[in-house]
């Protein structure tokens, strides 16, 4: 269900061939394939389009706090009523109740004030904390949503019926500090950013590497013997490996010691070698390795291309996009998208009448 003039997000760029427009939003297109869109300009959950199609419901999302469906004349509990097997998942910036439920947010506000974004950023804390891409706050909130739709049809099919589902971004984000929270409630201390690594208590070793043509993400674990062997041995192969082939270097509390040496090594390994020949030749070696690929270059990914992750997408105006697919493969079905709608592109739903 959409207002008159779309969703938000169909009027955020980037836009397909700088053409702008609810219908070539790539933003829009990103998160919206395989649905169906309809306009209704005064929701009325008892009477009109939108009670007909919350009958045929099985399951509504929402995602405005309580203060803006309030607005709309819509509450979750006004949903379901008279629904009783209907599942309403409201997903909203703090939640349907308590002192912040009529807050606004961002991804922004949402990853400062549920703690992320403290163990996001550089080893420079002159710095301050850098946003990560991708919409995170909003993607945490989205993962916990779906794991709350699970688990309530779950319910309703062991004969619990339909329930109201309240997720918070806030509290969702609250959760997934990642190392943060079990550092803060076991030993009592706080994490530091880090550059391109896991935020820590105290300062680790660095794990992106500069390559003739890029970077890759190596990560070395210096309590690892086998792993220490490997990398040594292939370094040693390309004449690279200076003195770490000395059996001193065996002796996790010499690696330790030295290991600033250790680091500018690897450091002069890496930056004579190119991107992907670190990439297969580690591999090789059971060494976990991996290019840093630009967005542009995902679609020539080697490994997606083979399990045909990106598929081409028709559009209503003849042509095809190619989209992300699936990430995982079934031996059962094989779910594909379908494009995304155009504004109010199944308005007919709405009414009860087919085309």
């Amino acid at each position: 269900m959409e207002p008159r003039a779309g969703v938000s997000s169909r009027h955020i760029g980037p836009w397909r061939d700088g053409v702008v427009g609810p219908n070539e939003s790539l933003s829009f297109w990103a998160y919206n394939t395989s649905k169906q869109s309809v306009v209704i300009d005064e929701p009325d959950a008892y009477s009109g389009p939108l009670a007909d199609l919350l009958d045929r419901a099985d399951v509504v999302v929402t995602t405005d706090g309580p203060a803006r469906l309030a607005e709309r004349g819509i509450s979750p509990d006004a949903l379901r009523r008279g629904r009783d097997s209907l599942i309403v998942v409201s997903v909203s910036p703090f939640g349907l109740t308590g002192p912040w439920a009529d807050y606004r947010t961002s991804d922004l506000v949402g990853l400062a004030v549920g703690g992320p974004l403290h163990s996001c950023g550089y080893d420079d804390h002159t710095i301050p904390p850098i946003l990560p891409g991708g919409n995170q706050a909003f993607q945490n909130a989205a993962s916990f949503a779906v794991q709350g739709l699970l688990l309530a049809l779950i319910e309703r099919f062991d004969g619990g019926g339909g329930q109201v589902v309240d997720v918070s971004m806030h509290e969702s984000n609250a959760v997934s500090c990642e190392l943060a929270n079990p550092y803060w409630f076991y030993p009592k201390v706080l994490v530091k950013r880090q550059t391109a690594r896991h935020a820590q208590p105290t300062r680790t070793s660095p794990e992106l590497f500069e390559c003739v043509d890029g970077y890759v993400y190596f990560a070395l674990i210096l309590g690892d013997l086998h792993q220490w062997k490997a990398v040594v041995t292939w370094m040693d192969e390309h004449g690279l490996a200076e003195d770490l082939t000395d059996e001193a270097y065996t002796d996790l509390a010499h690696r330790q010691k030295r290991f600033s040496h250790v680091q500018e090594v690897f450091e002069a390994f890496f930056a004579r070698l190119d991107a992907q020949t670190l990439y297969l030749e580690g591999q090789e070696r059971g060494v976990p390795i991996g290019p840093l690929r630009a967005f542009e270059e995902l679609s020539t990914d080697e490994h997606l291309q083979a399990r045909g992750f990106f598929v081409d997408v028709p559009l209503a105006d003849g042509t095809a996009v190619m989209f992300p697919g699936s990430p995982l493969v079934s031996s059962g079905f094989a779910p594909r998208p379908s494009r995304p709608p155009r504004l109010d592109e199944h308005g007919d739903l709405g009414v009860g009448r087919s085309r």
